[in-house]
C-alpha cells in the first residue's frame, strides 16, 4: 500500500476507538445513573436501545446521502458529533433540568457520530489498495475491542483514583480522542469503494436473497455481541454481587480483551483459515459461553462465561462484512450502510430482549441472558446456508 494511505488506515483505527467510547462508556455508569438520577432498570435499558436506534436511522439515511455529501466531509462531521455528545453527557443532564432528558440528548448527538463512523470506516478501509481484505477488516475491527478495553480500564482507574462522583470530568477526557481524530481524517486521502454509477442500485440489492441472508447474519452478530457486552457490568455488579471494580475488569473488560484477541488473531492469520468455518466454530462457542454465564454455580465461572463470549463474537461482525463484500463486490456504500443498519438492529434488539425478558421474570437477568442464546444459533444456521449460495 502507498505510504500516503497509512494516515487513512491509522485514522480508521482511531475511528473504531471512538465508536468503542460512544457505545461502551455510558454502560459503566448505569448503576451511577440509577442512583444519582433515580431512574429505573427499564429506563437504563432504553438508553441502550435508543443509542442504537439513532444509529440505525443514521445508517438508513447514510445509504442515500453519504456518497452525495462525500466521504471526507461525512467522516469529519461524525467525529464532531461524537465530541459534542460525549461532552454533553456530563453537561446536558444538569443544564436541562431533566436529567434523563439530558442523557437522551447527549446520546442522540454522539449516536449520530457513531452511526456515521460505523457506516464509513469499513468501506473506507475496504477501498484502500491492499491485499487480504478480510484479514485487514478483522484487524480494523479489533481496534473497537482495544478501545473498549481502554475505556473500561482507564475509566476504572479514574473512578478509583479521582472518584466516581467526578465522572463528568471523564466525559471530557474521552472526547479528546474523536477531537484529535477529526483533524487526522481531515488531512487523509480517501478512496471510494465503488465509483459512481458502478454500484448496484438499492432496488436491485433488495431483490437478492443473498443480501437478506447477510442482513439477518448482521442482526444476529450485533445481538450476540451487545446482549452480553451492554449488560456485563450490570450483571456482575447487581446479579453476581461482586464489586464494581472486579465486575468491570472481569466482565466487560475481559470480554473486550478476548474479542480483540480473536479479531487480531484472524487479522494476522486469516489467510490460512476459512472464514465461514471460523464463524461457525465461534457461533458454537458463543452459545456455550452464554450457558456458562447463566448456569455456572459460582460468580467467577459466570464471569468466565462473559469473557469467553467476547472471544466467540470477535469474528462475527467483521467476518460477515467481509463475506458480504466477497459475495457481492458491487454492493457499494449502500450495502455497507444497510449491513451497519442490520448490525445496529441487533445491537439494539439484543440488549432489549435481555432487559424485557429479565423484567418479565422479576428482574432475573440470567433468564434474559439465556434467551440471547438464540442469536448465535441463527448465525450458525445462516453461515452454513452460505456454503450452498452462489457468489
Amino acid at each position: 500500500m502507498e505510504k500516503k494511505y497509512y494516515r487513512t488506515l491509522y485514522a480508521s483505527y482511531l475511528g473504531y476507538v471512538t465508536q468503542a467510547i460512544v457505545n461502551n462508556f455510558a454502560p459503566l455508569l448505569f448503576v451511577t445513573f440509577q442512583r444519582e438520577f433515580s431512574i429505573s432498570v427499564a429506563q437504563i435499558g432504553f438508553l441502550v436501545t435508543y443509542n442504537f436506534a439513532v444509529q440505525m436511522i443514521v445508517d438508513l439515511l447514510a445509504a442515500k446521502y453519504v456518497e452525495k455529501i462525500g466521504y471526507k466531509i461525512s467522516i469529519v462531521a461524525a467525529h464532531l458529533f461524537s465530541v459534542t455528545g460525549l461532552v454533553g453527557l456530563g453537561l446536558f443532564p444538569g443544564l436541562l433540568g431533566n436529567p434523563y432528558g439530558g442523557l437522551m440528548l447527549a446520546i442522540t448527538v454522539y449516536a449520530i457520530g457513531g452511526g456515521l463512523i460505523e457506516v464509513l470506516v469499513s468501506p473506507i478501509v475496504q477501498a484502500l489498495p491492499m491485499d487480504e481484505k478480510s484479514s485487514a477488516m478483522s484487524l480494523l475491527h479489533s481496534f473497537y475491542c482495544w478501545g473498549h478495553v481502554l475505556v473500561v480500564i482507564l475509566s476504572t482507574v479514574f473512578f478509583n483514583v479521582v472518584g466516581i462522583n467526578n465522572w463528568r470530568m471523564l466525559t471530557v477526557i474521552w472526547a479528546a480522542v474523536p477531537f484529535v481524530n477529526m483533524f487526522l481524517y481531515a488531512g487523509a486521502p480517501i478512496k471510494v469503494l465503488v465509483e459512481k454509477g458502478e454500484a448496484l442500485p438499492v432496488k436491485k440489492l433488495f431483490t437478492m436473497k443473498i443480501f437478506w441472508l447477510f442482513f439477518l447474519l448482521m442482526i444476529c452478530s450485533g445481538a450476540a455481541e451487545q446482549a452480553m457486552s451492554q449488560w456485563a457490568s450490570y450483571f456482575a455488579e447487581s446479579g453476581l454481587k461482586v464489586s464494581k471494580t472486579l465486575g468491570d475488569l472481569m466482565g466487560p473488560c475481559m470480554f473486550a480483551v478476548l474479542m480483540g484477541a480473536s479479531r487480531t488473531f484472524y487479522g494476522v492469520k486469516g489467510e490460512k483459515i476459512p472464514l465461514k468455518k471460523f464463524i461457525s466454530i465461534s457461533s458454537v462457542l458463543c452459545a456455550l459461553s452464554y450457558l456458562l454465564a447463566v448456569f455456572a454455580p459460582v460468580p467467577v465461572l459466570s464471569l468466565v462465561g462473559c469473557a469467553l463470549c467476547g472471544l466467540s463474537v470477535g469474528i462475527m461482525w467483521p467476518g460477515v462484512f467481509s463475506l458480504g463484500a466477497e459475495y457481492c463486490p458491487q454492493g457499494g456504500t449502500a450495502m455497507f450502510a444497510f449491513f451497519a443498519l442490520a448490525g445496529d438492529i441487533g445491537c439494539s434488539g439484543g440488549p432489549s430482549v435481555v432487559g424485557v425478558i429479565s423484567n418479565a421474570f422479576g428482574g432475573n437477568l440470567k433468564t434474559g441472558l439465556f434467551a440471547a442464546i438464540v442469536f448465535p444459533v441463527i448465525l450458525l444456521i445462516g453461515v452454513n446456508r452460505l456454503r450452498r449460495s452462489v457468489k
